[in-house]
């Protein structure tokens, strides 16, 4: 049985919604060799606008550099040509709004220099909405609205991960195309201001949306003691509640980092108040690394998925939605 698994898995299409690992050769060997089709690799979080355009000028030369484990992605197709030569299509992705600055011109800039999914807010109030870590969500701002239409319009996905609920909610009844939470967890498993409510799941989802399910160890039932069932056990969760045709993976891989790293991304800004403390970041056994990927069909098979079901959930779903989003 195991071993049609990983039949499966070396012939499906697979895309992990959200990785923010420490880049260079390592992880996109890593990548390359776990079989991963695609990834959302982030490429900004609290940079602005010239600071992220230097981040992906390094990311041209990694294209270059790592031609045989990396191609850039801004089609479905590209995706497609990258599982055929048997490397990984990497997604640009920002985590924040913040290099947009207050200039809707730089949506189209950004997206013309390859960003194909953003995140509205990262955690905290920003120019286009609020953060899960403020005490107050005041929702999308008139700017933001404009930012999503403009997104829509480019062809960028918009990410709610880390977006507060009241704002999360506007941006899905403001988008006119299918929006995600690329990387979350139910909070009918675990209560943190991270993980999504069942109705904020539904809604998503019941307005077109989509879910990625992170397996980022904070937010799981059992913390540092989950195992990589336990990270299945959340998808059938979701699956549970909004369908297996509406989910994904989004593992919010953290490879390679050191406590410096950390404290920035758990400060507003970067450097302002702390707004969280992970603590030790232990992963679930059986999917610690990215090299640990294809433990993830096994894990579908136990649990008792179908082929259909495992093939949808590691990346059939994911293409199904960037081809909606970035069709322009």
């Amino acid at each position: 049985m195991a071993h049609e698994r990983h039949e499966l898995y070396s012939k499906s299409i697979v895309v992990d919604g959200l990785i923010i690992s420490k880049w260079g050769e390592d992880v996109f060997r890593e990548m390359s060799e776990a079989g991963l089709s695609a990834a959302n690799c982030t490429c900004s979080v609290w940079e602005n606008f010239e600071e992220t355009v230097r981040n992906l000028s390094a990311w041209n030369g990694w294209f270059r550099e790592f031609s045989h484990y990396i191609v850039r992605a801004e089609s479905v197709a590209d995706i497609r040509a990258a599982k055929e030569a048997g490397r990984t299509a990497v997604i640009l992705g920002m985590q924040n709004t913040s290099a947009f600055e207050d200039r809707i011109g730089y949506v189209e800039i950004l997206k013309k220099l390859g960003v194909g999914i953003v995140q509205l807010t990262y955690n905290t109030q920003n120019w286009v909405g609020s953060g899960c870590y403020e005490s107050r969500d005041s929702g999308l701002s008139d700017f933001g609205r404009e930012v999503v239409l403009e997104m829509n319009r480019v062809g960028m996905l918009c990410d709610l991960s880390h977006v507060g609920p009241k704002t999360s909610r506007d941006v899905i009844d403001t988008s006119t195309k299918p929006v995600a939470y690329s990387h979350c967890l139910p909070s009918g498993l675990k209560t943190h201001p991270r993980n999504k409510s069942d109705d904020e799941l539904r809604y998503i989802v019941d307005k077109g949306g989509f879910v990625g399910v992170t397996m980022f160890p904070p937010f799981l039932q059992k913390g540092v003691d989950s195992t990589i069932d336990d990270y299945v056990s959340a998808m059938d969760y979701v699956i549970n509640l909004v369908g297996e045709d509406s989910v994904g993976i989004g593992t919010d891989f953290t490879q390679g980092y050191d406590q410096a790293f950390f404290d920035w991304i758990t400060h507003d800004k970067g450097f302002g108040r702390r707004l969280t403390d992970f603590g030790a970041v232990v992963n679930p056994a059986g999917f610690q690394k990215i090299s640990d990927f294809p433990n993830i069909a096994d894990a579908m098979g136990r649990a008792g998925w179908s082929d259909r079901k495992i093939e949808n959930v590691l990346g059939r779903n994911w293409i199904n939605l960037l081809d909606s989003v970035w069709s322009i």
